[in-house]
């Protein structure tokens, strides 16, 4: 009889102490994030990956990009952060293409938030190679360069994958952010990129991922 009571006990614990891990969690599966329906393959072994999937004239990416900016700076070593941009039809391509090639030039990362800024509030029409190239004059990329390189087999293949990568990881709206091909955070849950807890949300998995990653070791 003791025996029972004690393993009865045991067994109120673990329930309880699960119960009482789920409610500190800051948030939850479905409202504060998603599970991929499959796990998509992540490069950096040993690293935790974020993916942002963002299209250069959605305002929600815009409104995002400078906090995300300022948090992409601050990672640790063990975060590697990719950009997507997406391609919903074929009016997008030209802006994925844009991203692949400021990437190639190596000038992505000081760039983007200047491409944003450009389209959303300096209103420059940033849709077609010619406005681009115009506009990358200004910020000392040669049009030849630009468009040598917009139009190169690399910058193609780019594009391919990031169209394949949106369809493998179901992205139907933007700015959405994966974390390590396993769970999704984006503005269509209750974490939206303007009250400041998207990324909240994302800390919260990298931490997550990152402890089962030191577990494993």
């Amino acid at each position: 009889m003791q025996r029972l009571l004690a393993l009865f006990a045991m067994l109120v614990a673990i329930t309880m102490g699960a119960v009482n891990a789920q409610a500190a969690a800051p948030f939850q599966k479905g409202t504060g994030y998603d599970e991929l329906s499959a796990r998509q393959p992540v490069g950096h072994p040993g690293r935790v990956v974020v993916t942002e999937f963002f299209w250069y004239n959605c305002p929600h990416c815009n409104a995002l990009e400078p906090e995300l900016d300022a948090w992409v700076r601050r990672q640790p070593f063990y975060v590697v952060v990719e950009r997507v941009p997406v391609a919903f039809t074929a009016q997008f391509v030209p802006q994925q293409k844009l991203y692949y090639t400021l990437l190639a030039l190596g000038k992505a990362d000081s760039l983007q938030g200047a491409v944003f800024r450009a389209i959303h509030e300096e209103h420059i029409a940033l849709d077609t190679p010619g406005q681009m190239a115009t506009w990358l004059a200004a910020h000392g990329i040669s049009r030849q360069t630009f468009l040598a390189t917009y139009d190169s087999f690399g910058v193609a293949m780019q594009v391919r994958r990031a169209t394949q990568m949106m369809k493998d990881y179901g992205i139907d709206g933007v700015p959405t952010l994966a974390v390590q091909g396993t769970y999704e955070v984006s503005g269509d849950l209750p974490q939206t990129p303007t009250d400041g807890r998207i990324l909240q949300a994302v800390d919260y998995l990298v931490g997550r991922v990152h402890a089962q990653q030191l577990s494993a070791r």
